[in-house]
């Protein structure tokens, strides 16, 4: 205790303050007491059995497992000591850190054989692997302790239950926060919305810090641990992440791991050359190796750029940029890389994210001769990443983002990798099936190309933040008579209105005039008819776009997987052309599909204000009761899905309906069953009514959709872009 020199303290004199007294003495209790609870832990680390990993192999291990085994053992004291010295007293009780290092150790032995095989794979060759490995556990360490309590115990209850994210119940909706609601504090004030939508994912686009100017809609991220400033701060998001968690809403955020922005801190210091950094990027002195790369390498935006690298003018150098030119690739040959980013992925999971979006995954390995897309080492990577979750925030997941060939796709997806994965397979076949009035495509892609691993769930989207690719194999259009080539044209024609009798007003992505390759942008209002039924103030092609958005919406609903709604789509947004005013998007016709949300709108169609035409016509009082019939229709049907116990999981069995332009399936979960028919065609389509008895075992069933009665002792007529959700009475 500090005496005072002075021979009659005053308490008020500023020089000894008796409060400075108090709380040094307090501090000091705090730290005999934090020093006294360090020694308690340390006993109880000592009371753990020790491990003699080698001694625990089985004779028949491989080299591998025996340098893994041989690794752990030599790191597991450092890596004890590294706990005890991070573990912060003053928040946490002895018994608390203690369970969370039982978590930790028991954990790192269940996934050591299968990480260290990983890491090995991708970096064993080099120098200093043992020091990034050890370096990368600490880390991993490191992250766990500093996790919410909270998000621990939900660690705890999804490692009992891993297929929490399967339910029924399990609806998305997609937005940009600027774009829906200004910023997180608007966006905490409208977690209403969600509720009373039934929405219970919210994937929140790109919020972190990214460069000014065109930031490709904040996929070039300067900074992974503060929010955009416009948006708000890191309190915010984790404020707003506790009360989706009270309110039964998974958050899911964007992890951009392919690249960075060109003033990210790595890039700054790259450019000020720091060779640490430099090797942080793919950076080169002349044109000879990029153009080796090049030759195997596609141009992601032709119409922006070409080639793939970038010539930096005060580097005096070259950088590997697959997007664009403020994108810098990452260089996962890197252990510091890999390291690095790793961190930065426990940082924003320890916010408490519950599904992390891994974008642009099949880009993230590079390999000379090769197309540097979908290589087996950006499979161990993720794999990799996985594991270090799996130890350090187990309640968390990956979501894969490959827009890539079918094959490809399903390749990232497993619950060693990413456990959901967007179906852009599904989503564009789709889209061409209401384009031909036939699902001939649809169901050859499905019958080999819907199945995946146990454990794991497709993300069903119709729009997103992104353009549209007719990402369908070319072998199975053939199989079926139909030219891939030409098919992707007559698309392309079809949704940018250019094909006679289309219902579609897309416009062109990233044309290539020289290879005729382009996707399509568009609001799914917009693509499925409802544009056209504005400008032509036409009532029955405005029915007819509904039904066509309800058609889509009820398969993508109902056919397994998480269904993933654009927001806005759930009222019927159009195209917003007004893109074309700002110098920063006009160059991108995405934006055309991403409008600001009009809660003026929002409030008329959900009856808490009167309609009021804006420019005083019917048509214009025409559009927003069609609008409130798509909002009130997407609710209803989110319930209907909610209700139905057989839209769990990923089971789905097509079945043949005898009618090309009517899709069937069945669905199946835990003795549930629903059989589901969609008829694509614009016109009326029977189906035999012994098929719909075959399938659903029943000669009498519900409609949940209609709410009717359908027996089996007569065919079975679908009106125009009808849909039904069948189940046994």
């Amino acid at each position: 205790m500090i005496v005072s020199n002075k021979t009659d303290p005053n308490p008020d004199d500023d020089d000894c303050p008796s409060d400075s007294i108090s709380a040094f003495e307090t501090s000091q209790t705090t730290r005999e007491g934090c020093e006294s609870d360090r020694l308690r832990f340390s006993d109880l680390m000592a009371t753990s059995p020790p491990n003699d990993f080698v001694a625990q192999l089985s004779p028949t291990a491989s080299e591998t497992e025996y340098l893994g085994a041989l690794t752990l053992q030599r790191i597991w004291p450092r890596l004890q000591a590294n706990w005890c010295a991070a573990s912060d007293f003053t928040q946490y009780s002895t018994d608390n850190l203690f369970a969370r290092w039982q978590d930790y150790s028991n954990r790192l032995k269940r996934y050591w054989p299968e990480l260290f095989a990983r890491l090995y794979s991708l970096y064993g060759q080099r120098f200093d692997f043992h020091y990034h490995v050890e370096a990368m556990l600490t880390s991993a360490a490191d992250a766990l302790i500093e996790r919410d309590d909270v998000l621990c115990a939900v660690d705890r209850s999804r490692e009992i239950r891993p297929n929490w994210f399967q339910s029924e119940a399990v609806v998305g909706g997609a937005l940009y926060v600027d774009l829906f609601s200004d910023n997180l504090g608007n966006l905490y004030e409208n977690i209403a919305y969600f509720k009373e939508l039934g929405i219970t994912y919210l994937h929140l686009m790109p919020l972190f810090e990214a460069r000014d100017g065109n930031n490709d809609g904040g996929y070039a991220v300067s900074d992974y641990r503060a929010v955009d400033p416009r948006l708000g701060t890191l309190a915010e998001l984790e404020l707003l992440a506790s009360e989706l968690r009270r309110e039964g809403i998974f958050l899911v955020l964007d992890f951009i791991f392919n690249h960075t922005s060109d003033d990210h801190d790595w890039a700054k210091n790259a450019q000020s050359g720091n060779r640490e950094y430099e090797q942080f990027y793919f950076i080169f002195p002349d044109r000879v190796e990029p153009d080796q790369y090049e030759q195997n390498l596609r141009e992601i935006f032709p119409s922006v750029r070409r080639g793939n690298f970038t010539w930096h003018d005060g580097m005096g150098k070259w950088v590997w940029t697959t997007f664009n030119s403020f994108q810098w690739d990452l260089n996962y040959q890197n252990p510091s890389v890999f390291r690095s980013m790793m961190e930065e992925m426990l940082f924003i999971s320890n916010l408490g994210v519950d599904v992390l979006r891994l974008d642009a995954v099949a880009f993230i390995w590079k390999q000379k001769g090769t197309s540097c897309e979908n290589l087996d080492k950006a499979h161990a990577v993720i794999q990799a990443f996985n594991l270090f979750v799996r130890i350090a925030a187990p309640g968390l997941i990956f979501k894969s983002e490959a827009i890539v060939h079918p094959d490809d796709v399903v390749k990232y997806i497993d619950a060693k990798e990413c456990q959901i994965s967007y179906n852009p397979t599904l989503m564009a076949l789709l889209w061409e099936s209401l384009a031909t009035s036939k699902v001939s495509l649809l169901t050859r892609a499905i019958q080999h190309r819907f199945d995946i691993t146990e454990g794991t769930s497709w993300v069903n989207y119709l729009r997103c933040h992104d353009d549209i690719g007719w990402t369908f194999d070319n072998d199975d259009a053939a199989s079926i008579g139909i030219n891939a080539a030409d098919h992707r044209r007559f698309l392309n024609e079809f949704y940018t209105g250019q094909f006679e009798g289309s219902f579609a007003r897309g416009v062109p992505f990233q044309e290539n005039v020289e290879t005729g390759d382009m996707r399509v942008s568009g609001t799914m209002a917009s693509l499925a008819g409802l544009e056209q039924a504005v400008i032509e103030n036409d009532q029955h092609l405005a029915s007819l776009a509904v039904s066509r958005i309800l058609l889509l919406q009820g398969v993508s609903m109902s056919i397994g997987g998480i269904p993933l709604l654009y927001l806005g789509e759930e009222w019927g947004v159009l195209n917003d052309y007004d893109f074309v005013n700002d110098p920063e998007k006009a160059d991108d016709s995405r934006w055309i599909h991403r409008p600001r949300m009009d809660w003026g709108v929002v409030n008329e169609l959900k009856g808490e204000v009167r309609f009021e035409a804006d420019d005083g016509s019917s048509s214009d009082m025409s559009i927003k009761m069609t609008q409130r019939e798509i909002y009130n229709s997407m609710r209803r049907l989110i319930e209907l899905r909610k209700s139905l116990r057989a839209f769990a999981g990923q089971n789905m069995e097509l079945f043949d309906t005898g009618n090309d332009h009517v899709l069937g399936f069945i669905r199946r979960e835990s003795g549930h069953r629903v059989v589901v028919v969609a008829n694509f065609s614009a016109t009326e389509q029977v189906i035999d009514a012994n098929r719909i008895r075959t399938a659903g075992l029943g000669r009498f069933f519900q409609d949940c959709v209609a709410g009717l009665t359908i027996q089996t002792t007569q065919n079975v007529s679908l009106s125009p872009y009808q849909f039904q959700w069948l189940v046994r009475i």
